[in-house]
């Protein structure tokens, strides 16, 4: 091996262990960081590493946070499935069904309403189904997690996490259609 492959092999090593082993709360790592331990060259080290993650059905996405955003170094890069999570892994993982329930009525309403929404309205949704004071546990639950993001006063958005662990076209089309796969 020589010595430039050898040193590629030691950068995907070093990418995968900071995507993959969770810092504080927040899965992935952000562009700037990604930079910083493992040089200019960052995102050809990815590439390697999401070629590398295939075989594993994972791949690396790339969130940016801001709408309109562009810059690499700015953006949030995460290993995620390449194909949708079964219901019985998300239980397995701490998920309850009437929370996916609230997460996915959420997220389809925001969608519905172009990204963003009053969080009253949001509430008076999940009122159709949940009592009240799990409506406000939710809520703050999945704006913890970065599912959902407050917007001034009031306001809610699709979050970072539901831009990269949610496919909306799916999503869009089991809403829709009814469609179980595609």
């Amino acid at each position: 091996m020589s010595g430039e492959s050898a040193a590629l092999v030691r950068k995907i090593r070093r990418a995968a262990q900071l995507l993959l082993i969770q810092r504080h709360r927040t899965p992935g790592a952000k562009g700037w960081e990604l930079r910083k331990a493992l040089g200019r060259s960052y995102l050809e080290v990815l590439k390697a590493l999401d070629k590398e993650l295939e075989p594993l059905g994972l791949a690396i996405k790339i969130v940016f946070e801001e709408e309109g955003e562009e810059d690499p170094d700015r953006a949030r890069f995460l290993v995620v499935p390449r194909e949708p999570v079964a219901y019985s892994d998300l239980v397995r993982l701490g998920w309850r069904i009437d929370d996916l329930g609230a997460l996915t009525a959420c997220v389809a309403y925001l969608l519905a309403r172009g990204g963003r929404a009053g969080r009253r309205e949001v509430e008076e949704l999940l009122a159709e189904k949940l009592p009240h004071w799990r409506i406000d546990r939710l809520i703050d639950r999945f704006v913890r997690m970065g599912y959902l993001v407050k917007e001034g006063e009031g306001v809610l958005a699709i979050g970072w996490r539901s831009k990269a662990e949610i496919d909306f076209d799916l999503l869009r089309r089991r809403l829709l259609f009814g469609e179980e796969s595609s």
